[in-house]
This record gives structure tokens, sequence and C-alpha cells, in this order.
């Protein structure tokens, strides 16, 4: 396991937290959106194989995520009132069941649709489940609800980590962020 202190994530914990903040962000940004007929037309089809390719690579970064934070050890929570606690924590799992659930869900509907899911270089992963059009349709546009709902979510948990070190000043954004960042954290003064 990577070498760290009690008030620090990891190496391996802290490349998994941001590379799944970038990788969500990206495929955010290149979601097709719309009727089912912009998303698959082909003038959108570079930007959702892109957003299809990045979907499935979040769900295996999440799934090795998940794992890894079974077996490494996290940093000890900073000392904060009981409803920030109780908040953090919500936060944090909320954020984890939407990993999950954006791409499962981006499956799903696109199976149920009939549409095969296209990945870069045109490589496409045959429906594993029989058609329902309408159900399809109706979990792809949950898929979207849950693609803003991730991106508030994000921006909520980014503020309160800069919540953290501008007016709590406890360590907690310093946590996840490289020793080489110019970031000072309490402990090593």
């Amino acid at each position: 396991m990577a070498h760290r202190t009690l008030t620090r994530y990891g190496s391996v914990a802290q490349f998994f937290h941001w590379a799944t903040a970038i990788l969500v962000l990206i495929a955010f940004i290149y979601g097709p959106g719309g009727s089912e007929e912009r998303v698959y037309s082909a003038a959108r089809d570079g930007g959702r194989q892109l957003h299809e390719t990045l979907g499935l690579c979040v769900l295996a970064l999440v799934i090795v995520r998940v794992l890894w934070r079974s077996i490494d050890k996290q940093p000890d929570p900073p000392e904060v009132s009981r409803w920030m606690g109780l908040a953090a924590k919500t936060v944090q799992w909320v954020l984890y069941l939407l990993l999950f659930a954006l791409p499962l869900s981006a499956i799903t509907g696109t199976w149920l649709e009939g549409h095969s899911l296209t990945l870069l270089g045109d490589v496409q992963i045959a429906p594993r489940i029989g058609p329902s059009h309408d159900l399809g349709e109706a979990i792809s546009e949950l898929h979207g609800w849950l693609g803003d709902t991730i991106m508030w979510l994000a921006g909520l948990h980014a503020l309160a980590a800069i919540f953290h070190h501008f007016v709590l000043k406890d360590g907690v954004l310093a946590s996840m962020l490289p020793r080489w960042l110019p970031l000072d954290h309490p402990d090593e003064k």
C-alpha cells in the first residue's frame, strides 16, 4: 500500500478520486442529451461514442476504487459538528451510488431502446436484454437527470472542500491533494 500519514489519503486513493472526477466531467460535457433521434444522429456519433466509452471507464474505475477503499485506510475525519459529519457521509455515499447508477442506467436504457453501446473505434456492444422501448426511454431520461444531479452534488462537494480549507482550516482539501501541490496542510507546518 502507498505510504501516508493518517491525515492524508494515499496516492492510489488520490488518483482514483481525481481520475473519476475528470472522467465524469468530460463524460458530462460530451453527453449528447436530448431526444433519441438527436442522441443517435450521425452528427452526434463521435460525442456519443466518447460519452459511452468514458461511462464504461467510470464504471470500471469506480468498481476498482471501491475494492481499493475496502482494503485501504482512510484518514480520520476532522472533528466537525454532528450535522456536518452526517452531511459529508451522506454526500459521499450518494456520489458513490450515482457513480454506479449513471453508467448502469445508460447501459440499461440504451439496450432497452434497442441500441448497441458504441465505443470509440466503433466497437459495438449489442443489447444483452430484450427491447422495451418505453421503459428504455424512461431510464434514458432518468440517466440525464442523474447526470445533472452528480454534477450539482460534485460541485457542492468541491465547495465544501474549499470551505474546509479556507474557513475551517482543517486539512480536508489537502488530504486529497498530492504533497507536491503548494497547499499547506495543518499537520505539516
